[in-house]
């Protein structure tokens, strides 16, 4: 049986500041807390509403109504099992190959479908500006579809981050008047920034970017205004990809 404190605690980390101050996330449905129980994350507590076979120890779940998980998720869609975990420790970040960094990206799913791209492409290691939409928002939790899980996801002042990177190591910044990706010679090294869905790269940021780049639009009228941030990021990363193996 779950206790109304214990739901009251788990509706409050769907707000940032409570998830902080708890270093607890919450996790939905069968995929994405399977893939958590199987990395290095903590498990909390686990709450079920259907028999499913987690493999974990009793005392660490409990089963209730479907009417209970509805009250804990954040979904629109009520999942048939929902759990608690322990936010992981950030790890330092290594530049010997290609990292990805973000400058202010402030939907959910862009973010969570970026870090599922991360992990499609390779890159361990992602930067988030302090601005940058919480990786432990449910909603991003969601999207990664467990990719969180093999992604080093580091929040801090970006601009300090960048410049700690390295001398001999370029940065790569998307822009709408950048150099044609697809003709100019990319590396396997590097931080490539993706600015916000709005206003692009910060100035700040702009100032340290070794390499401007841009998907060119090939339509014949040349209408479209920009690409969602989390295509950009697919082609781009497949680019870099593409000619550096």
């Amino acid at each position: 049986m779950v206790t109304k404190n214990q739901i009251k605690l788990i509706k409050s980390l769907h707000q940032k500041k409570y998830r902080k101050t708890h270093q607890l996330f919450i996790a939905e449905g069968v995929k994405v807390i399977k893939e958590l129980l199987s990395s290095d994350f903590a498990l909390e507590h686990l709450y079920y509403c259907e028999d499913i076979d987690f493999g974990i120890e009793k005392s660490k779940q409990t089963k209730v109504s479907k009417e209970d998980i509805k009250k804990m998720s954040a979904l629109i869609t009520t999942p048939n099992c929902l759990a608690v975990f322990h936010c992981a420790k950030e790890r330092n970040v290594s530049f010997d190959h290609l990292v990805l960094a973000l400058d202010d990206i402030r939907d959910p799913g862009n973010l969570g479908t970026i870090i599922r791209l991360c992990d499609w492409f390779g890159i361990e290691h992602l930067l988030c500006s302090q601005e940058t939409v919480d990786v432990y928002n449910p909603k991003v939790v969601q999207a990664t579809m467990g990719s969180i899980t093999r992604v080093n996801i580091v929040y801090g002042d970006l601009l300090q981050l960048l410049k700690d990177r390295g001398e001999d190591t370029p940065v790569y910044g998307t822009f709408m008047d950048g150099d044609n990706i697809y003709t100019e010679k990319l590396g396997s090294k590097g931080v490539i920034v993706m600015g916000n869905e709005a206003n692009g790269i910060s100035s700040e940021i702009e100032a340290i970017v070794t390499q401007r780049m841009s998907i060119p639009r090939f339509g014949n009228l040349q209408l479209t205004e920009s690409l969602n941030v989390a295509t950009a990021a697919s082609i781009i990363l497949s680019e870099f990809k593409r000619t550096t193996i």
